[in-house]
């Protein structure tokens, strides 16, 4: 029995109707800075609306254009901003609709995970959650045939994360995407200097040199420092920018990073 999880921020932070939708992310992944030959095994990439953060988001998934046909799975792991929860929750949902269509859930991955005791079922937390959403019309546009395992991360650790990472890293099929900004709400001066610190942290693959202030998605991240470093990755910032040099002003800016893992 299909269950479908609706788009919650269609028309809000990206566009509802799928011809604008795909014309503007192909504008993103164009414009997208050199560095496109790293071939990752990870992204870090931004959840704002695409006004703000899809130019960066863009030069994230510019890196899969080569490896696309390899990529049948992507693991998701991004910050729960409506509700409270402890631990990394998991939806109902056997598929995610975007404007784009629909993407489906690989259950079967879901399984190996679900005994976590970290892991729980909560599709409550997914209900008005972007975090997730505005990835997946970009790994539309990008990959060919994929299926996803949407998890939201709440009050968790690093090691639980690296822990579900670790049971699903599997090989060049498997992608990995954390969704995180970088700074909240300082001046522009200011986040280009907290943000330029926390690109120093990933690329170091430190993850105790980040603080909750570093980025929204700082329990992700560092679950993904910790396998990366075990894995023998290397980090590369793909562009870092704020919303004071994309869309807004620079009196209250949000940080936007792109990574890959490679």
């Amino acid at each position: 029995m299909q269950t479908i999880k609706s788009p919650a921020v269609a028309g809000l932070f990206y566009p509802a109707d799928p011809d604008k939708l795909h014309h503007d992310i192909q504008n993103y992944l164009a414009q997208a800075p050199g560095k496109q030959a790293i071939r990752p095994k990870a992204l870090i990439a931004p959840h704002a609306g695409y006004v703000y953060s899809g130019p960066v988001a863009g030069s994230a998934y510019a890196c899969l254009r080569d490896i696309s046909a390899e990529i049948s799975r992507v693991i998701i792991l991004a910050p729960a901003h409506r509700v409270a929860f402890r631990g990394i929750a998991y939806s109902a949902a056997t598929h995610f609709q975007t404007p784009l269509g629909l993407i489906t859930v690989d259950l079967m991955s879901l399984s190996q995970i679900t005994d976590l005791p970290a892991v729980t079922k909560n599709s409550r937390a997914f209900d008005e959650e972007h975090s997730i959403e505005v990835h997946l019309p970009f790994l539309q546009e990008v990959l060919s045939h994929f299926s996803i395992v949407p998890l939201l991360v709440g009050d968790a650790t690093a090691e639980q994360v690296m822990t579900v990472l670790e049971q699903l890293w599997g090989g060049s099929e498997t992608l990995v995407v954390i969704s995180s900004d970088l700074s909240h709400y300082l001046d522009y001066e200011s986040a280009r200097k907290m943000d330029f610190n926390t690109s120093h942290a990933i690329e170091a693959l430190q993850p105790a040199a980040l603080s909750f202030h570093s980025a929204c998605g700082k329990t992700p991240v560092s679950g993904l420092l910790l396998s990366a470093k075990r894995h023998g990755l290397h980090a590369t910032t793909l562009d870092l920018r704020n919303s004071g040099d994309t869309a807004g002003s620079h009196d209250r800016v949000v940080g936007y990073g792109a990574y890959a893992f490679s």
